[in-house]
């Protein structure tokens, strides 16, 4: 159950720091919320690119404008100058800058975990991966027609990423019609997933999830290892609505309130041996 909680940005949970750039983070319940000066002449590209390694910048921010004013520009050349006062929604693959001599204040409240975090190029990482997709999506998208299936696909993403906040989870691409996500903790994993496979089905649709731990190399433009196969395959033998996970993914949630149905062992195309997989039973509040 929630608690009643507040919080101050001067004591907070974490700091971040960049040139031209001074964050407090503060976790209220299970929000990560994230206050960020801007000083005059802060640029993304300039002061942060050379930290993150990635084109733009590839976070989904939502917040609201203090004081101060800043310019957001899209990949596809949209631009914007956030006012103060003003709530913002800004969607991954960005520049920004501050306009003006003014610092440019925001409370943030999306996006909050993963801004201004160096990527790890290179670096292996034990991590739980999620692969997500819809079922029968061909179908759907033929049946809506292009344009409609084209928004109701951002809406799917944006309901999987409100999930990926709560539980978590930082997304390392989508898939055309689902997400690849890692996670430090493996019960929060099968935790989303069983989320988004409820919210998908209230949405009329239904997915799958494969689930699976194991070791990645993640770089600034995406992740190798032979993890994401498996997760992958994992999820290929999946039906509508199932969250199918990996024994040795299930082995590390010995004391969880989870349950699992042993489904049987499986050769996994493309992986060597046989796998045995569960099920969730999802009995989840």
């Amino acid at each position: 159950m929630s608690e009643l909680q507040s919080k101050t940005f001067d004591q907070p949970n974490e700091v971040v720091s960049a040139p031209g750039l001074e964050g407090q983070i503060v976790v209220v319940g299970e929000t990560y919320v994230g206050r960020y000066i801007h000083q005059p002449g802060f640029h993304w590209a300039k002061d942060v690119k050379p930290l993150i390694g990635t084109p733009s910048c590839q976070v989904h921010h939502q917040g609201v404008m203090l004081s101060g004013r800043m310019q957001v520009v899209l990949g596809s050349g949209a631009k914007i100058t956030i006012e103060p006062g003003e709530a913002f929604n800004i969607p991954p693959g960005h520049d920004a800058f501050v306009v003006g001599d003014e610092p440019a204040i925001s409370i943030e409240f999306r996006g909050v975990r993963n801004w201004v975090k160096p990527a790890l190029a290179g670096e292996r990482v034990l991590t739980t991966i999620l692969f997500t997709d819809i079922v029968g999506s061909t179908a759907i998208a033929t049946q809506m027609g292009d344009a409609a299936w084209k928004d109701f696909l951002s809406q799917h993403y944006e309901h999987i990423r409100l999930q990926l906040d709560v539980f978590r989870g930082h997304e390392l691409s989508t898939t055309g019609d689902g997400v690849l996500v890692i996670f430090d903790g493996t019960e929060r994993a099968i935790r989303c997933a069983d989320a988004i496979c409820k919210l998908a089905r209230n949405d009329g649709i239904e997915i799958r999830a494969g689930i699976h731990t194991g070791e990645i190399e993640v770089h600034p433009d995406g992740a190798k290892g032979l993890a994401l196969h498996v997760a992958a395959r994992v999820m290929s033998i999946a039906n509508a609505g199932d969250v199918m996970i990996s024994s040795g993914t299930v082995a590390l949630l010995e004391g969880s309130k989870l349950s699992f149905e042993d489904t049987g062992e499986y050769e996994l195309k493309g992986v060597e041996g046989q796998r045995r997989i569960y099920r969730l039973i999802s009995n989840l509040e």
